[in-house]
């Protein structure tokens, strides 16, 4: 089939190619013409012959959603091709992670005539849905070529004699006819169907029509996407204004209302009596608790109760037959978090779930790692799980990449939690030893790890050990075992265990004893040879942990085989709980059972004290030895918090009053949040003091902590919680701090609220000053100021003071706020009112002189010196009975202020002052208009007015700038004509700091080499390994040198030598006899050298000589 140019064939494909909604691309419409048979040879069919195949694209833009967008493709009105894929239809789908971008393909396999048809596209998400129509045309040629090709077919054979030879050719000619008659009558109804026909425009048709026959008219004309024709129709029909007879006031076109709260809709008809209908989405809604109707006058209003999301529809007030509409959205409320995350603690492997539940449910909530959101990737890492109003994060297997915080946000709230991983470290709690067996005997290594699911292979010489009859490799728990039966001496060698995934292995080495038969006969006293070097504390004195099995085995000695008794103090252990052993040359006693008494001892029987063991034989030979039974200690006590910080708390508690016959190695800590039952460790190394300093809390929240006391047995049970307490920290310093106003005994301050004041809040402030020069601060306020301003009263007069601010909470004080220069207390001048020195019942009456105001004055300095007179000789209560002191004296407008002069300039403040004017205009001066003008602009602003006093401090100039001021005096009558003028200026200097850095001293860190610990004698037992350590330092670095009996020590490969930022060791594998002496370790650079050295012992079991052996095994088969 071939393709012609994409044509449009309705109008919904005119906007194909437009990009609205979620689609960046749309499929078009196109026209296909099915193919032929390019020889004109004769079709299989009458049906036409299959064309080529035609791909459909359309892009969506995810970058907007929360979710993937779902696309279905459709046929005709309701038919979905997904259920139609296979060969012929074929679908795909991709995404371009860049771009956020969805690609769909739909493919036509080979198109054919019944693919013609109108297709549409729909894609949806949750919020949004966006849909696009496109239509395809498949056209065929006739087949007037398969009537053509049987006659020329017929004209092949040899005239009627082959029709008569063959009389189904007859029949066949008349088939032929017959269909060439069908194809002209075909291609003549084709050629009407042809003939230009009227235009009809269906819009028109479609609005002049009824809604009710639109569906009939769309498939009528060919019009697949009734969706789409009724959006266009809605927009071409022009909305007329009608008159609404019934409605004096119709409903709004859209309501909002949020979830669960109430709504009102009103209308306003004609007729008072009219009955009303209201409907919703078209159903009419009865009354009852929810809907309610009323009618007042001609009001008619619907209340509905408790909106929820089903209110959320299209509503409709009847009145006979005129209708008014609106629509009502209902608002969801925020999700909040009602639980907050946790703060979890794991190790390599272990599972991790973040919990956190919301306010409703099947809320959307969107989970971040590091500022990173999180998904469900390919790995599977992650898992995301909800449950009503609960949701979880998953971690099957956490790792180290996944140390982080982690986030989780929902439209009204955020949480977040801190995740650590430690690495997961092997212990080994017994190591495999060397074993020396004679022939025929079972050889069994046996070592224990820390974790019962590690797995390990076993090798000797380097070559792996596989099981066998005689070989038998057992795991069980925590213990790894290889048992060898029937001991040969090709089994002798170095054998090795290495647990899987970890750099770790554990030898030992096995030696074959072979017995050479030399009887030599011999008596020796008994002995007794009881290893002391295992769980004893001291000689003699063996540590048991109380309710374990303890075994002792004990060598004995002697010549003809001796007899042994176990004995406590002086009697015989014959008890239960005590069972023993003997052979000729071996007594073994098993403790079955230890109890723990109030004195801490190890009692058997009826003996609450140590028991003291002697082994007696018959020769007088005995070696007593203590067993001291030991336990878990007690928890520690008086866990509490001690202070706290923005994000610390140091905590402190008493040790255990009962160690468990232990010695204490050290604490663990544990804290989490009230409220929660998850436990965090603080710690995995043993803390040896009773104080810790916990960090990486969150301020404002809660905590609770424990501890654990660790001694050598194990771990106690926690301590009692502690109270809760909460990190918390003082606010910043309050900010910009300045004078508003200077009294002559009292400083205004004003001030903002400091920049941080976290989970504390603020109480308020505290004002302190002090004199220039003086260290000593005075609190100015006794209670606390909330607001951001206080006057400090009862200061000195002509003093400069300095003033500092400080916030106060709960958890103190905060920084001080101080002003950068001190501030400078003044007198202030003030006149003394003539009222003020009258006395009760004295009338002063002045003559009125219509003159120059310099009679006025004279007659105010006579009355003052009468009321002084007055005043000498009589002391009374002030009044104001001076009714008329000037009486038709005419007053005017004062004149300016004189003396106006800058007294002061400090940082950002410049004080004031100036006289009285000479002329008052025959009236008191009421106040002073103060203004300021910079010398650049020359533009004057009032500063103060109303100002009663002769002085003021201008505050907030500008640094830099130069300042110009200008004062007018005021009376009844107003301000005066002309002001007066500083004489000078006040310059605000800027403030610079010079950064004066001092000479950089490079230390000279070079050094002669010393030793900062020394080598210890040490003192072993033959066979097994040791190591002997020091530590050093130097500059540069030291070439180290080790010697034995003061001979360097070469590449030997039973020497290890080690050097760990200047920790020094020196490994000895398997020591003999040989290996013991002096050794010493000697530090070499270019400024010097020196030296350390100690002596090593090696101690071995003395053993019996083959020949008594002999003669035990004789002696046995006698």
């Amino acid at each position: 089939m071939a393709l012609r140019n994409s044509t449009p064939v309705s109008e919904a494909a005119q906007d194909a190619t437009e990009l609205s909604g979620l689609f960046l691309e749309k499929p078009e419409s196109v026209v296909a013409i099915a193919g032929e048979d390019p020889d004109k040879k004769l079709m299989v069919s009458l049906t036409f012959m299959p064309g080529k195949d035609m791909v459909f694209t359309a892009k969506v833009d995810s970058s907007s959603l929360q979710r993937k967008p779902t696309l279905k493709w459709l046929k005709g009105k309701w038919l979905d091709l997904g259920s139609k894929a296979g060969k012929h239809l074929q679908f795909k789908e991709t995404y371009d992670r860049n771009t956020k971008v969805y690609t769909y393909e739909m493919k036509i396999v080979k198109v054919v005539p019944g693919d013609a048809g109108g297709y549409r596209c729909e894609a949806s998400a949750k919020e949004k849905c966006d849909s696009c129509t496109f239509e395809v045309t498949v056209e065929g040629k006739t087949l007037m070529f398969i009537v053509i090709s049987i006659l020329h077919n017929f004209k092949l054979l040899n005239g009627c004699q082959q029709i008569h030879n063959c009389p189904y050719m007859l029949i066949f000619l008349s088939l032929a006819v017959s269909i060439s008659q069908s194809c002209a009558l075909f291609h003549s109804t084709r050629k009407k169907k042809e003939e230009p026909k009227e235009e009809i425009d269906v819009w028109e048709l479609l609005k002049s029509a009824h809604p009710s026959d639109y569906e009939k008219i769309a498939f009528k004309y060919g019009i697949t996407d009734l969706r789409g024709m009724l959006k266009r129709l809605k927009k071409m029909k022009a909305v007329e204004p009608t008159k609404c007879d019934a409605f004096l006031r119709k409903l709004d076109s859209a309501y909002s209302v949020d979830k669960d709260k109430r709504i009102v809709l009103s209308v306003e008809v004609v007729d008072p009596n009219a009955q009303v209908k209201w409907l919703k989405n078209g159903q009419e809604i009865k009354q009852s608790a929810k809907y309610i109707f009323e009618s007042v006058g001609n009001k008619r209003t619907l209340t509905i109760n408790k909106c929820s999301l089903a209110d959320d529809a299209a509503y409709e007030c009847v009145v006979g037959e005129d209708k008014c509409f609106t629509e009502v959205f209902v608002k969801e409320p925020p999700v909040t978090i009602t639980k907050l995350l946790d703060d979890y603690h794991v190790v390599v492997g272990e599972r991790v779930e973040f919990e956190v539940e919301v306010s409703e449910e099947g809320a959307h909530v969107k989970w971040m790692k590091d500022d990173v959101e999180l998904s469900r990737n390919e790995s599977h890492k992650y898992r995301f799980k909800k449950d009503g109003k609960r949701h979880w994060l998953i971690i099957n297997e956490a790792t180290l990449e996944d140390i982080g915080t982690y986030h989780i946000f929902t439209n009204g709230g955020h949480s977040k939690g801190d995740l650590e991983v430690e690495e997961k470290q092997l212990e080994v709690l017994q190591s495999i030893a060397d074993l020396t067996v004679r022939s025929a005997e079972q050889a069994m290594f046996k070592c224990e790890v820390s974790d019962e699911k590690v797995t390990g292979k076993w090798y000797k010489d380097g070559v792996e050990v596989h099981p066998s009859k005689r070989v038998k490799i057992a795991h069980i728990g925590r213990i790894h075992r290889l048992t060898i039966d029937d001991v040969k001496p090709e089994d002798a060698g170095d054998y090795t265990f290495i647990p899987d995934g970890y750099a770790l292995s554990l030898s030992a080495k096995l030696n074959f004893l072979e017995i050479k038969i030399d009887y030599v006969p011999r008596q020796d006293p008994p002995k007794i040879h009881l290893d002391t070097t295992g769980n004893m504390v001291s000689q003699n004195t063996i540590i048991v942990v109380a309710g374990n099995k303890l075994r002792l085995d004990v060598e004995i000695t002697g010549e003809p085989a001796p007899t042994v008794c176990w004995m406590k103090g002086d009697n015989v252990r014959t008890a239960n709980i005590v069972s023993w052993q003997r052979s000729p040359y071996t007594s073994l006693m098993t403790m079955f059972k230890s109890l723990l008494i109030v004195t801490f001892a190890f009692p058997l029987g009826s003996v609450t004290k140590p028991g003291l063991f002697p082994c007696s034989l018959s020769l007088c030979a005995n070696k007593p030895f203590f067993l001291s039974p030991s336990d878990v200690p007690d928890p520690p006590e008086a866990v509490k918090c001690m202070s706290v910080g923005e994000d610390t708390a140091t905590i402190t508690w008493e040790p255990p009053k009962f160690d468990g016959g232990a010695p204490i190695k050290g604490y663990l800590m544990e804290r989490k949040k009230k409220g929660s039952s998850r436990w965090t460790k603080l710690n995995f190394d043993f803390h040896t003091s009773t104080t810790y300093e916990a960090k990486r809390m969150i301020e404002g929240v809660l905590y609770e902590m424990r501890v654990f006391a660790v001694n050598g047995i194990g771990i106690s049970q926690p301590s009692l919680n502690s109270k809760p307490f909460m990190p918390i920290a003082p606010t910043s310093e309050p900010t910009r701090l300045l004078v508003d106003d200077v009294g002559d005994s009292t400083c205004t301050l004003k001030w903002l609220p400091p920049e941080r004041i976290g989970a504390g809040g603020l109480d308020g402030y505290v004002i302190e000053y002090c004199k220039e020069g003086d260290t000593e601060w005075v609190r100015a306020n006794k209670d606390l100021v909330e607001r951001n301003g206080y006057t400090v009263r009862g200061l000195p007069t002509g003093e400069k003071m300095n003033f500092r601010v400080m916030a106060v909470n709960v958890a103190g004080l905060s920084p001080p706020a101080l002003l950068s220069q001190a501030v400078t207390i003044r007198e202030i001048m003030g006149e003394r009112s003539l009222g003020n020195h009258l006395s009760a019942g004295i009338t002063v009456r002045l003559t009125a002189f219509r003159c120059v105001s310099s009679a006025a004055i004279f007659c105010h300095s006579l009355c003052q010196s009468i009321l002084r007179s007055v005043c000498r000789k009589e002391r009374f209560t002030r009044n104001r009975s001076l009714h008329s002191a000037v009486q038709n004296v005419p007053t005017e407008k004062p004149g300016p202020p004189v003396a106006v002069k800058i007294t002061d300039v400090w940082g950002f403040n410049a004080a004031l002052e100036w006289q009285t004017p000479k002329d008052t205009g025959n009236c008191d001066i009421t106040g002073y208009m103060i203004q300021k003008a910079d010398k650049k602009t020359m533009a004057w602003f009032t500063v103060y007015e109303h100002n009663r006093r002769t002085n003021c401090t201008v505050s907030d100039l500008v640094m830099g700038n130069e300042y110009l001021f200008r004062i007018f005096s005021e009376n009844i009558c107003g301000l005066s004509e002309d002001p007066g003028v500083s004489k000078g200026t006040a310059i605000i200097a800027k403030t610079g700091l010079q950064y004066k850095p001092s000479a950089y001293k490079e230390k000279d860190m070079n050094c002669s080499p010393k030793f900062t610990q020394p080598l210890m004698d040490r003192s072993v037992i033959a066979g097994y390994s040791t190591a002997i350590t020091c530590s050093v330092r130097g500059n540069p670095k030291p070439k180290i040198i080790w010697m034995k009996n003061r001979v360097i020590i070469g590449e030997d490969p039973k020497f290890l030598m080690q050097n760990n930022q200047g920790v020094l060791t020196l490994n000895i594998r398997k020591a003999s006899s040989f290996d013991g002496g002096t050794y010493s370790c000697r530090a070499v650079n270019e400024l010097g050298q020196d030296e350390v050295e100690c002596k090593l012992e090696i101690r071995g079991t003395r053993r019996r000589p083959f020949s008594t052996y002999v003669a035990a095994d004789y002696l046995t088969l006698l």
